[in-house]
């Protein structure tokens, strides 16, 4: 029987529907935002591509059970969603959210595909078909037996709830996880996006492209503000304390940034004067003192600092 004569069969039927609803509640945003996304998102990485994969490799009735198909399905889902992620590292589009989607996606159908050519191509004797309606006759069996006394029928029902209890909490667990620690991530990174290459040596009037990084991880939406100052600092006879002789606000950014996410800003670096040795970036959140708090004061109230210490040149 050819492929096109041959109706989809039932497991790859609902593989193609679980991966629509799973894409539909990623990418709608009314969905996107309850805990239906995470229940539909993570059979998407974690079983249906390895089943899929199974699928395509072994048609037949005699080659795997049930049993071992599901558990070979994890085991796969869990090697070839690394592989598929390596990929993507690299790739121009690196590992994000669409790519990965569009790349499991991808696997799956063509995967699908295949099971299903593959399928249609085997005798209908030896053909593996889910067994859906053993597996309800078998958990019916289970839990109602037609025989048996009062008391085995009670037992019987009591295991089926704690069952889906287990489950529900379970479920409750993965979707409404603990908050971890509450932190922000405050980083400056060079021209070439990376940690290196910092501007030491800053003429007077000329621009230093670089990179202001925020992250988000206070699990609420924060609207930050970042300052960038241009300070001399001298120490004393002693060498043993530091103090602040002039302190030059340069630049002021307001940046807000959702719960875990990261925005990385570009920013040019520009010398205000000589004699300056160090630029000093303060991070504040909600709270941002009165441009009465100067020199330590200031930095020390801030959220985050960073700081490079700098040579200005004419």
């Amino acid at each position: 029987m050819s492929f096109l004569q041959t109706r989809i069969f039932s497991d790859l039927k609902f593989i193609i529907i679980w991966l629509i609803g799973a894409i539909t509640c990623i990418y709608v945003p009314i969905l996107n935002e309850t805990p239906i996304r995470v229940l539909l998102a993570l059979p998407l990485v974690l079983f249906i591509p390895g089943y899929a994969l199974i699928a395509a490799l072994f048609p037949t009735d005699e080659d795997l059970d049930l049993i071992e198909r599901i558990a070979l399905s994890f085991g796969l889902s869990i090697a070839v969603v690394p592989l598929i992620g390596l990929g993507l590292n690299y790739t121009p589009w690196g590992i994000r959210l669409d790519p990965i989607v569009i790349s499991l996606s991808l696997f799956t159908i063509i995967m699908v595909l295949i099971a299903q050519g593959r399928r249609a191509m085997t005798d209908p004797d030896d053909r593996y078909q889910f067994p859906a309606d053993e597996i309800m006759a078998g958990i019916r069996e289970e839990f109602f037996p037609t025989e048996g006394n009062r008391t085995d029928k009670i037992l019987s029902i009591i295991l089926l709830i704690s069952i889906l209890a287990a489950i529900g909490t379970t479920i409750f667990v993965i979707v409404f996880p603990k908050e971890g620690e509450k932190f922000t991530e405050f980083y400056i990174l060079g021209e070439k996006r990376m940690a290196a290459d910092y501007p030491d040596r800053l003429f007077i009037g000329e621009e230093y492209p670089m990179y202001i990084g925020v992250g988000n991880h206070e699990y609420r939406n924060v609207s930050y503000t970042i300052e960038v100052h241009q300070i001399t600092m001298e120490t004393d006879e002693s060498g043993n304390v530091s103090y602040i002789t002039r302190m030059n606000m340069t630049d002021r950014l307001s940046v807000a940034v959702p719960h875990n996410e990261t925005v990385t800003l570009p920013y040019n670096l520009t010398a205000a004067d000589k004699g300056y040795n160090r630029i000093e970036f303060l991070l504040f959140n909600e709270s941002v003192p009165d441009r009465s708090v100067w020199g330590m004061e200031r930095i020390n109230q801030s959220y985050r600092d960073l700081h490079l210490w700098v040579k200005v040149l004419e």
